[in-house]
């Protein structure tokens, strides 16, 4: 079952046009134009965990502003819950929840549990459900000390933690995470993901992961979405960022020095100390067969890794090669 199914989604913004006079900016009645969306399409199933990641200004926020019904599109046609977000918001709004890293849904000055009622009544939860959520969401998240502590007394890691709890008070169906895990420390993270992937996986909770944080996306989800200057790049599994022939990573620990000279072309040395080094190599050319027989022979190979490289490199590598890719097909 189809929860999400957009086709051809498009968002326009006019933006008036400055020039170095603010003053005749102000009453200027030129306007530049920015395509936010283009023709963007895609459908998500019940139960899925969707990360959405492409660079700043790339359509990401302005794509959860139209599926959450805060926007009107410029063109094309969605349904979120058999719903459609910017006619149907106040029906949809009762059934989807939203956490933005960088906001707020919590009242500043209240302890969490009052604003956790708040919210009880704006959903209209009965009294009975609200319990048995908050409890189990309290249990979950370990919040059951910070209810009667005022929001602007919580570390970053709590308030994150309550956003979270507050945003599933009404046992929504589908969730928008925007940077649920920003400026949190190891240990904060650990726990919002873990929490995340349990209401996914037990309580089939749908949920859309906007995220810079890269180390969420491979931890989290099975399925990405790449977008790029209102285009949807890429849509598949997260091994689908790094393609079919990404480089590998062979971090070596070595009895004798190796000699950089005896390495096959496309082999190159990327750290080095007396006993551990770390090559990159191209599969495609070089097998990460041959090199581990190299190391065996000449230097005593005593241990060692082979994986991808970092997340983060392999995402900005495979965006610029599909933004190539889609500037020459058009």
């Amino acid at each position: 079952m189809y929860l999400i199914q957009a086709e051809g989604l498009r968002k326009v913004y006019r933006i008036r046009q400055r020039d170095g006079n603010w003053l005749k900016s102000m009453f200027s009645s030129r306007r530049m134009t920015v395509e936010a969306l283009r023709s963007v399409s895609f459908s998500i199933r019940e139960g899925e965990l969707i990360g959405y990641i492409g660079p700043n200004g790339a359509g990401k926020s302005t794509t959860v502003k139209l599926l959450s019904g805060i926007l009107t599109p410029d063109g094309g046609t969605c349904s979120v819950l058999g719903l459609t977000p910017w006619s149907q918001r106040r029906q949809l709004a009762g059934k989807i929840g939203v956490v933005f890293g960088q906001r707020s849904q919590l009242w500043w000055d209240l302890p969490v549990d009052d604003s956790f009622r708040l919210l009880r009544d704006i959903y209209r939860v009965k009294e009975p459900d609200f319990r048995r959520v908050r409890d189990e969401l309290c249990d979950r998240l370990s919040l059951g000390a910070l209810l009667q502590t005022p929001v602007r007394q919580l570390s970053l890691g709590q308030r994150m933690r309550c956003e979270l709890a507050a945003a599933l008070l009404h046992s929504p169906a589908l969730v928008f995470l925007d940077e649920p895990t920003i400026g949190l420390d190891a240990a904060s993270k650990l726990a919002v993901r873990e929490f995340i992937r349990d209401r996914n996986r037990h309580a089939g909770m749908t949920v859309i992961l906007t995220t810079h944080d890269m180390d969420d996306i491979e931890a989290l989800c099975s399925r990405v979405m790449l977008i790029g200057h209102g285009r949807i790049l890429l849509d598949g599994p997260v091994r689908a960022l790094a393609g079919e022939n990404a480089e590998r990573c062979i971090t070596a620990v070595l009895e004798r020095p190796l000699d950089e000279t005896s390495l096959p072309p496309g082999v190159r040395v990327q750290r080095q100390s007396p006993q551990e080094w770390t090559l990159r190599l191209d599969p495609r050319r070089t097998p990460v067969a041959q090199i581990v027989s190299l190391l065996h022979e000449q230097c005593g190979l005593v241990d060692m890794m082979v994986q991808n490289p970092p997340i983060d490199e392999i995402v900005a590598a495979r965006y610029a090669q599909l933004e190539r890719e889609a500037e020459v097909g058009g």
